[in-house]
């Protein structure tokens, strides 16, 4: 649940004090919105006559109670109002001293938590998390996936269990199976973050349920199963629909959601509906979207007429509205996918005779992205150092079957991030064609390729003629960002390379050499702004570079020569641009060099107007009698 709406109750002039603070950090930082309740009659806040009478008139109007005071207090005030864990709000008590942030009430369904969570990071305080699984670091089986707007169902199986003694079950380390039918980054996260007593399967058939106590599932499936069980419903069902003019909206919507679930589909897992555009204000279709929670697509019958591969063309449907599907092309056109888990269903509602609107039709698809198939992520690994490749990019490196990494530029300690099992190689020795084919092979098989290329991929990363070959056979792929070795070489020299009122610019090129630059890049060119330049593959041209550079900056403008950033053998030499080449010669590198040129290298002057105080911005105001004329 995401909290909002925050109400903070302070019985004291020091809880009032923490109150004003946390409000404030609250309203700016998080954007919620915090009121102060108190028995204090001073500035900012609301008085009231006492915290019971408060609640219980109030308890349902916020998402978040902040008690400040002692505890023995805030369970007196809420007990005689509590309800249950899926409509309570969040309840958090914190002392008056901001030591400790507890959470009361609602921890998992209530969002409190992970509220509590970040109301310690705003004040400084030590979040107090009893929970079970919060506390041994498992999920939290209740409000798994909420986030990416999964929709639990609960089935007990033979057990008859509740669901807080299925989730007992977890907690305890009890055999566990959870079975994945569909992919998305939870799913990833799931996989790389799975419990020693849970395991993974991909076919349900797979599944011995004897060996399993209990049975966890990411799938738009319905199954019947023997044990308890969790399904996570995601949102990746995409349903083209055709109907007679006017058929009833209640009876459609209670006919449709019944052919879903008969044909071992949830209708949780809905993720929108789609027709010919007329169809659009087809009554039971805007009202199965409203009521299903829901987007209603609509298509010309130029896009439904260009979907060839649907396997029940009907003449008799071209006749009337002038395409050869509207069911079955919808689902596909809105899946991005030609592939039906239901082809067309014709089906008639019941109750309605001759003559009454009763017709109407539906397909199935499953939606492009969330198919289990092989997927290829390009993952920028960072300068060097293992610990600055993001944390995705490390996710992806935890997760795949196939890492193929560029071993002449990027540490092969990046790659013991990999899974047992995964197959390693590196690119150096290989063709395009060669690396081309082992993707794809890995790729057919279902499985998550990783393409690591050094630094940044969008940065000299040769990724281009990657991505044109996996769109021209329809790959999936992602890139995954990385930290530049021109942001690694600010943080060894300890600079920042925009000055305010200095420099604003930072260009990153290359000499002209092995490979051609545009005339319009050349150096010469770029360093007429004597902006901060760095300089990527350029050491072999050191007499050059240093030459047509000093066309435009001072011969005392500093320079950096660093090689291999964030490596363990990371040299770094500094100068003046007139020293330059002699630099690049001493230190006899070529290769892995970055050259770093301009005014910002170990620049310690001209302060910022960020935090000026007499600067007035969308977080801080000041009176205009103390504030420059000047925003940002």
């Amino acid at each position: 649940m995401t909290i909002r709406t925050v109400a903070i109750l302070a019985s004291s002039d020091n809880g009032v004090l923490l109150a004003r603070c946390l409000k404030r950090h609250l309203e700016t930082v998080s954007g919620n919105t915090a009121g102060i309740f108190s028995s204090r009659k001073v500035e900012g806040v609301t008085v009231i006559p006492g915290l019971a009478d408060f609640v219980h008139d109030n308890f349902n109007r916020y998402d978040a109670f902040v008690f400040i005071g002692a505890l023995g207090i805030c369970v007196r005030t809420i007990a005689p109002v509590i309800g249950n864990k899926y409509s309570d709000p969040a309840i958090l008590n914190c002392d008056e001293s901001g030591v400790f942030v507890q959470t009361v009430l609602s921890g998992h369904v209530g969002g409190g938590n992970e509220f509590a969570r970040q109301v310690a990071r705003l004040i400084g305080a030590r979040p107090v998390i009893t929970t079970s699984s919060d506390v041994q670091g498992l999920w939290s089986l209740d409000i798994l996936g909420r986030e990416q707007g999964w929709t639990m169902e609960y089935m007990p199986g033979k057990s008859q269990l509740t669901i807080a003694g299925a989730m007992s079950r977890f907690v305890n380390h009890e055999p566990t199976v959870l079975l994945l039918e569909t992919r998305d980054e939870q799913t990833d996260y799931l996989e790389s973050h799975k419990p020693s007593f849970l395991s993974i399967v991909y076919d349900y058939q797979e599944i011995d349920f004897d060996a399993f106590r209990l049975f966890l599932a990411v799938t738009p499936r319905i199954f019947s199963t023997p044990v308890p069980s969790f399904f996570y419903r995601p949102k990746v069902l995409c349903t083209g629909l055709g109907c007679e003019k006017n058929i009833d909206p209640a009876a459609f919507l209670s006919s449709f959601t019944e052919e879903m679930k008969g044909r071992g589909l949830s209708p949780f897992s809905l993720k929108g509906l789609g027709s010919v555009d007329f169809k659009l204000k087809e009554k039971a279709f805007r009202f199965a979207s409203e009521k299903l929670g829901v987007s209603l697509h609509g298509f010309t019958a130029a896009l439904l007429e260009a979907v060839k591969s649907v396997p029940n063309p009907s003449e008799t449907v071209y006749r009337k509205v002038g395409v050869h599907s509207v069911s079955e092309a919808s689902a596909a056109l809105l899946a991005g996918e030609d592939r039906w888990l239901v082809e067309k269903q014709k089906v008639v509602l019941l109750g309605f005779g001759e003559g009454q609107p009763r017709y109407y039709t539906f397909a199935v698809c499953m939606d492009r992205k969330a198919v289990r198939k092989g997927f290829i992520a390009i993952v920028g690994a960072g300068p060097g150092d293992p610990e600055l490749v993001t944390v995705k990019g490390k996710n992806y490196l935890e997760s795949a079957d196939l890492i193929l990494y560029a071993g002449s530029l990027v540490p092969e300690k990046l790659t013991h991030y990999a899974k047992p099992g995964a197959l390693v190689r590196s690119s150096a020795p290989m063709t395009l064609e060669e690396q081309l084919s082992l993707m794809s092979e890995f790729y057919r098989q279902g499985k998550l390729v990783v393409r690591l290329h050094t630094g940044d991929p969008s940065i000299y990363g040769a990724i281009q003629e990657q991505i044109a070959y996996f769109e021209s056979k329809d790959m999936e792929y992602c890139i995954v960002p990385g930290v530049s070795s021109f942001q690694a070489a600010a943080a060894a020299l300890k600079s920042q390379f925009t000055v305010p009122g200095k420099v604003q610019t930072i260009i990153l090129t290359r000499y002209n050499g092995k490979t051609p630059v545009p005339e319009k890049e050349a150096l010469t060119e770029l360093a007429r702004s004597r902006s901060t330049i760095c300089l990527f593959l350029s050491a072999e041209w050191a007499e050059e570079v240093q030459e047509e550079l000093l066309s435009h900056y001072a011969p005392s403008t500093p320079v950096a020569v660093c090689y291999r950033l964030s490596w363990e053998d990371e040299e770094v030499w500094r100068g003046s641009l007139e020293e330059l080449s002699a630099l690049i010669r001493q230190s006899g590198k070529r290769r892995t060099v970055l050259i770093i040129v301009g005014d910002a290298v170990g620049a310690r002057e001209n302060r910022s107007k960020l935090y000026d105080p007499s600067y007035s911005h969308v977080f801080r105001h000041v009176p205009d009698t103390q504030k420059n004329d000047r925003r940002i």
